[in-house]
């Protein structure tokens, strides 16, 4: 197994972490007023706008519609240009259309705004794994974890889990992903994921019991996880569970490159 091979479920919801710190209430404390909540109410025209903008944008780019929602951000940017949100997602936008470069200035920007801006940094660290600067990703993701005020503790163990998986150091992507398993057990990514990483360190009873919990979930299985399970029962030799999950890998993606890969027997590919 090579280590590019963890991905898997809902990589897009890795790499893109928008807070919309501005859609939420938030308490407030001034020296002129005692503690209060922000409403909708307390917004003004152009924060309302960016707002709407920047939601349609993370749709848009949710459907893999780039384009679109690079439009809708810089609405959004143009509204209200200290929206570290907006600049965030614009980083994601142009990294998935590979503009690296233009990607890293809007992460900046959304650093100038807001320097411990969650979510920036949580995808800042994300990029810096996916160019190969393990460590440093590694260090931000540390920092990051040891803020008092993060709360997306789940998505960015999940994401350091993977990061270590990339580079091959299998023992702390086990650790992350567990914890990220602890934090968030519905998330078929830290699942699938952690399954993995076990069967690349040869535990393939663990392995098993944790792709099955996704597998015989509700609308969390696809051809990525029945493979899994086929290449972990397989190590098990488990040959009538092979062919279970072989069988439901045909009928259910019979296009996909994992049943062609069953049809010819590839199972270390």
């Amino acid at each position: 197994m090579r280590a590019q091979r963890l991905w898997m479920v809902c990589a897009a919801a890795l790499s893109l972490v928008v807070s919309l710190e501005g859609c939420a209430a938030r308490a407030t404390l001034s020296a002129e007023s005692p503690l209060t909540v922000a409403t909708a109410s307390d917004q003004n025209d152009a924060e309302r706008r960016a707002l709407v903008r920047l939601e349609l944008a993370s749709l848009y780019f949710g459907r893999g519609q780039s384009d679109t929602a690079l439009d809708e951000v810089k609405l959004a940017i143009v509204a209200k240009p200290d929206l570290a949100d907006a600049h965030n997602l614009r980083a994601m936008i142009y990294a998935a259309m590979g503009e690296d470069r233009l990607a890293d200035e809007s992460i900046s920007r959304a650093l100038q705004i807001s320097p411990s801006h969650g979510a920036t940094l949580h995808n800042q660290a994300w990029l810096w794994c996916q160019r190969g600067r393990h460590a440093q990703a590694q260090a931000q993701f540390e920092a990051l974890l040891a803020l008092p005020q993060y709360r997306d503790v789940a998505r960015t163990q999940l994401a350091r889990g993977l990061c270590f998986g990339r580079n091959g150091q299998w023992v702390e992507a086990e650790s992350a992903l567990m914890r990220a398993y602890e934090l968030a057990p519905a998330n078929p990514s830290a699942g699938v994921n952690l399954a993995e990483v076990l069967l690349q360190r040869r535990d393939f009873e663990r392995a098993r019991f944790y792709i099955a919990r996704v597998n015989d979930g509700v609308g969390t299985s696809n051809a990525q996880t029945l493979w899994l399970a086929v290449r972990i029962e397989r190590k098990l030799g488990r040959e009538t569970a092979v062919r279970q999950f072989g069988e439901r890998l045909r009928e259910q993606f019979p296009q996909s490159p994992e049943a062609s890969l069953f049809e010819r027997g590839r199972f270390d590919d």
